[in-house]
């Protein structure tokens, strides 16, 4: 075996040791880190568990303290097994490469952070275990997300509306809201459902994306989204969005329960942490801010 392959199969942190440039920095380990989680691109692979393991090394800046012995000086380890969690916590995600990207992003986030090795393996798909390992390094200070979180107002745009002469003057006064906007919508039209739970699940949401493009083709300023990372990118630049919801609602730990388009709002606006969730036309429901007519916004 050739050093080169040796070192692909050894530990993070002889990899790391092995690739340092210039003066080392001090590394922090967290190793055969252990969950049960949901993930998988298969069809197969929905509704189960099987077992993850996290081995990440991850290299910081020199600080003092070690030398002062101030716990609050130093990247605490709780920062490498807080990002697992959250990034776990987030949402359903179909590859481990997504998992192990985001994991990395969120450590590296952290002021003294330089460099992170992530290996992530299912250790439940056969005899060994099967994974993947990245190595990312911290971006200057000036481009590295701070995580700081933009708290949309949800809307929630009936059919009526959506096909409905009055659809510019509603979408004039939202887009004058101080705040970035994501419009949900209804079908217009019953659903022909089969009986079954998950294939009526998708045929309610796919009913919903048909309404959202129905939206995006009367109105340019509604711009379809369906991802997490899309959203993201459309509430930090201000741009209007229309909720597909198949992907979200589909791939969250915790997914939404009903089947009607409001509570799909509502739950929306809970998991985005959203700032209000309003309704356009005359709907009474207890769980919306209800907005009779244009000036009511």
């Amino acid at each position: 075996m050739t050093d080169e392959t040796a070192l692909a199969f050894d530990t993070l942190e002889a990899r790391s040791i092995a690739s340092a440039i210039g003066q080392p920095l001090d590394r922090i380990a967290v190793r055969d880190y252990s969950k049960s989680v949901e993930i998988g691109a298969f069809q197969a692979e929905r509704g189960v568990t099987q077992g993850l393991r996290f081995n990440v090394v991850l290299e910081v800046a020199r600080h003092d303290g070690a030398q002062t012995d101030d716990v609050d000086a130093v990247l605490s380890y709780d920062t490498i097994t807080e990002a697992i969690e959250a990034e776990l916590a987030a949402e359903r995600l179909n590859l481990l490469e997504t998992l192990a990207e985001r994991v990395a992003t969120r450590i590296l986030q952290h002021k003294l952070a330089e460099r992170v090795f992530v290996r992530i393996e299912k250790t439940e798909r056969g005899p060994g275990s099967l994974g993947v390992e990245i190595v990312r390094v911290r971006e200057d200070a000036g481009s590295v997300d701070a995580g700081v979180q933009v708290r949309p107002v949800v809307v929630f745009l009936p059919d009526a509306i959506v096909r409905g002469d009055a659809l510019g003057a509603w979408l004039d006064q939202i887009t004058a809201m101080d705040a970035p906007v994501v419009l949900c919508v209804e079908p217009n039209a019953a659903v022909d459902l089969t009986g079954k739970a998950e294939p009526d699940q998708r045929l309610q949401l796919l009913a919903i994306e048909q309404a959202a493009w129905v939206l995006a083709a009367r109105d340019a300023r509604c711009v379809v989204v369906g991802t997490r990372t899309e959203l993201d990118w459309a509430l930090k630049n201000g741009q209007m969005s229309v909720w597909a919801p198949s992907r979200i609602a589909m791939d969250a730990v915790e997914q939404p329960a009903g089947d009607d388009a409001v509570g799909l709002a509502v739950w929306f606006g809970a998991e985005f942490n959203a700032a209000r969730v309003l309704a356009c036309g005359d709907i009474k429901d207890d769980r919306l801010d209800v907005a009779l007519d244009p000036s009511a916004l």
